[in-house]
């Protein structure tokens, strides 16, 4: 009869050494499969059993530690002796079926009952756990939807920041433009005095105007004047001058006159 308690306890060369001792026969060779078999009709093993032993213990120790925890955790259930409890069971059958006494038969049918019971508050506390579970999957897959909304609203929240932040870049820029314009402004007169000074300039530019049409006005009357100044100058030269002639005409004549002597 074989066993495979070396793949359970391949984690701890310890326990190999008591399972060897309580099945009562030596350790077997290693198996690539990595299931460790003993030989319980063979009394020692030889050296080349022994040695494959060990070498294979130092090659597959490592990986086999982990596969083994995890074959027996598949087995096991939750840990609870799940796999222990049904081997028991099967025995408890077997030696119940080859109870010679109807006190050992009794005996054995109460371990069996004990062991069900114990097998069936395993199975309905794994059905709870079960249950347990896919509540939690189901809780996991509603937060999982949150987290997935709340993400896409963290997505629109950030691109509705970033049009924000936009739309401050250009506000701040307008808000640089503006003060610029006010410093240049500030600068130069008031609105309302500078309309007041145009008034003003229109109104000295319109009694400027009235000054040159009177100022040409009179000019006019200059020009007039002096023309009429003029002529009457040329014409009491030409006066002057007939009256110079006329003398010289006259004085001709007196002279004529007096150089001609009387008959």
């Amino acid at each position: 009869m074989q066993c495979a308690e070396g793949a359970a306890w391949g984690a701890s060369p310890a326990l190999l050494s008591r399972a060897h001792r309580q099945r009562g026969g030596p350790l077997g060779a290693l198996e690539l499969g990595g299931r460790w078999s003993e030989d319980t009709e063979v009394g020692t093993a030889s050296k080349r059993n022994r040695g494959v032993w060990r070498a294979g213990r130092e090659v597959y120790l490592g990986g086999l530690q982990d596969e083994v925890i995890r074959k027996r955790l598949l087995i096991d259930g939750d840990g609870a002796g799940d796999d222990r409890r049904i081997n028991l069971l099967v025995k408890s059958f077997i030696k119940w079926c080859n109870s010679g006494s109807q006190e050992e038969g009794y005996s054995q049918y109460q371990r069996m009952l004990s062991t069900l019971s114990q097998c069936e508050f395993s199975m309905g506390k794994t059905l709870l756990v079960y249950d347990m579970n896919l509540r939690e999957m189901e809780n996991y897959e509603k937060i999982y939807k949150e987290i997935e909304c709340s993400i896409a609203g963290a997505h629109e929240k950030i691109a509705e920041c970033k049009k924000q932040i936009l739309q401050a870049k250009r506000i701040r820029k307008n808000r640089q433009e503006y003060d610029a314009l006010a410093k240049v402004i500030q600068h130069h007169p008031d609105r309302h005095e500078t309309l007041k000074e145009l008034e003003a300039l229109g109104k000295e530019l319109e009694h400027l105007s009235h000054i040159k049409e009177s100022v040409e006005d009179k000019l006019e009357l200059r020009r007039k004047q002096f023309h009429v100044l003029l002529s009457t100058i040329h014409e009491l030269q030409q006066t002057l001058e007939n009256d110079d002639k006329l003398s010289e005409v006259e004085e001709a004549q007196e002279s004529a006159m007096e150089a001609d002597p009387k008959p």
